[in-house]
């Protein structure tokens, strides 16, 4: 936990309040441009920085939560004030500023991946290092590192708002409107290609343990196909201009061949590997043993061991080389400021509501389940029960659980992302990670410590068989889940994505890309609504083209350079 402790300490080197002014700063540290990214030690705080600005104060403004409630497979849940959520899953937005935070917590990390990239290739490190080329591979990995966070914060706003504003160095006009789709685009593949250029060829079994969650040459392979997909399947499926081809700024583009060979590259050098069980990658698999007994029985029976939230030298866990990328929690408290949102709030608020059993703790009962999903989802693939919590039954541990307590009851809760308790040593149900860590404050609230994986393995074999059009990497996928391989065909990568990624904020971002959003909103189901019966639909509005709206204090803030989303 001493990575996150040290993120939020350095993380405010600039302070600012909107995207057009957010480089006036309250000098907290007597640091500013001219003066600092002078040492190693500089360049390794501002990079905290950097990562910090993925953590956002309002919990519907993450990405996460978001993305998850946007998608047709999770509901909005919650209790009967729990408005937010509803009006994200309803596509609305009668506050106005749902996802400001997003904006401009993205633009704080922008500006500070600027810096980083503007300041560093003059810096001269060499009297910190033994060598020449010891500097040198410092000063190449963090602008590597600068260049892959400035194009993930760029994703991040172009998947949620479109066509935003691009800011690419310190002294770049912060008045501009917004850029094109295609412009938008463009900036976040080149920035990716000069990071894949820049961060070295080190396979992942080595890369130390204390850089963990960093990003790394595979990383920015792996997200290269991704924007690719996403990128190409908008064009083609919302604007309704087919192309296989992701712009560059410059006028150069990249093809299916050259991200293939990133993707292949990737798999062959990159060190990473399928967990041997799917449901090992998460924390319900985990089997305390410490005080002399399984307090998870459930998961002892399927012989089930999580591999934990490190690679491979964990503290706990037996050793993870599927995860790639992760925003990294901790428990935060309520005497720091922000500290909520420093805890995991995916895990707390879509936990089972004013339920608190052994594993699953309390949580605030958002995002609950669309019954259709465990319906329609095979018996025989283990990840059905792996991704899913069904409550009432004895054999998952639910059969205490009391309902009738939330909205958009189903009966079924998300268990990638849920609240984890178990007893402790004087027989108390405490949260599992604090436990683990040894965390003394032991509210329901701040106990989520379980990373929220941005990017796995798993996805590189997919995205690889979508991309190249064979089924070798879905069947690999598919052979984990011990089952059987089949042909490939857009459908069944459709089928293994929903089924191998449910809850993860990815499923949204196929519906959009594909094209499937403007139909997968027209079912209705019976629903409980604390204690009433009710019927659940889903008002999805096709003229949105799958954004959300651009902050109207954004729009305000920047008189009216900036232009609402259609349909907001």
């Amino acid at each position: 936990m001493k990575k996150i402790t040290y993120i939020i300490a350095i993380a405010t080197v600039f302070v600012a309040t909107s995207c057009s002014d957010y480089l006036d700063s309250e000098n907290l540290y007597g640091k500013n441009s001219e003066n600092f990214y002078k040492t190693p030690t500089d360049i390794n705080e501002a990079m905290a920085g950097v990562y910090n600005a993925i953590y956002i104060q309002n919990a519907m403004s993450e990405e996460q939560l978001a993305a998850n409630l946007l998608d047709n497979m999770m509901l909005g849940g919650g209790g009967p004030d729990d408005k937010a959520a509803k009006w994200v899953d309803n596509f609305e937005d009668p506050l106005e500023d749902t996802y400001r935070d997003m904006w401009v917590q993205s633009y704080y990390g922008i500006t500070r991946a600027n810096a980083i990239i503007d300041k560093t290739p003059a810096a001269d490190f060499s009297k910190y290092f033994t060598t020449k080329e010891e500097a040198d591979k410092f000063k190449k990995q963090a602008i590597g590192e600068a260049l892959f966070m400035r194009a993930f914060f760029n994703f991040r706003l172009a998947k949620f708002f479109g066509g935003v504003p691009l800011i690419n160095s310190l002294d770049a006009d912060r008045n501009v409107g917004r850029a094109s789709y295609s412009d938008t685009f463009a900036q976040i593949a080149t920035d990716l290609k000069a990071a894949i250029e820049s961060l070295p060829a080190t396979p992942f079994p080595s890369i130390p343990t204390s850089s963990y969650g960093h990003a790394n040459k595979w990383v920015a392979e792996a997200y290269m196909a991704r924007v690719y997909l996403f990128y190409t399947g908008y064009m083609t499926n919302i604007e309704g201009k087919a192309t296989t081809d992701l712009p560059l700024v410059g006028g150069k583009t990249l093809g299916a061949a050259e991200v293939t060979a990133y993707l292949n590259d990737c798999m062959s050098n990159s060190g990473h590997a399928l967990a041997s069980d799917f449901r090992n990658l998460w924390p319900y698999s985990y089997i305390n043993k410490s005080a002399g007994k399984t307090v998870l029985p459930w998961a002892a029976t399927e012989n089930l061991s999580w591999v934990g939230q490190d690679g491979s030298k964990p503290t706990f866990g037996t050793g993870n080389l599927e995860t790639m990328f992760v925003q990294r929690f901790s428990f935060g408290d309520w005497n720091w400021s922000n500290g909520p949102m420093y805890t995991n709030r995916l895990s707390l608020f879509t936990g089972l509501r004013d339920n608190s059993l052994v594993p699953y703790g309390q949580g605030w009962g958002m995002g609950t389940v669309n019954p259709k999903l465990w319906s329609t989802w095979a018996d025989t693939d283990p990840r059905k029960v792996g991704s899913i919590i069904q409550v009432g039954r004895a054999e998952q541990g639910t059969d205490g659980y009391k309902g009738d307590k939330g909205d958009h009851e189903t009966g079924f809760f998300n268990k990638k992302y849920t609240s984890l308790q178990h007893p402790n040593a004087a027989g108390s149900n405490v949260g599992m990670f604090v436990q683990m860590y040894k965390w003394s404050n032991t509210d329901m609230q701040l106990m989520h410590a379980q990373d929220f994986i941005f990017m796995r393995y798993a996805d590189v074999l997919l995205m690889h068989s979508e991309i190249t059009k064979t089924a070798t990497g879905m069947n690999a996928v598919r052979a984990r889940a011990k089952l059987l391989p089949i042909g490939y065909s857009l459908d069944a990568i459709k089928e293994e994505r929903l089924h191998e990624f449910a809850f993860e904020a990815l499923h949204w971002y196929d519906l959009v890309r594909w094209g499937d959003v403007k139909t997968a909103f027209s079912d209705s189901f019976p629903v409980r609504n604390s204690g009433t019966d009710a019927t659940y639909t889903a008002k999805y509005r096709e003229i949105t083209k799958g954004l959300m709206p651009i902050p109207e204090t954004e729009i305000r803030l920047s008189n009216g350079v900036y232009t609402q989303n259609p349909g907001w």
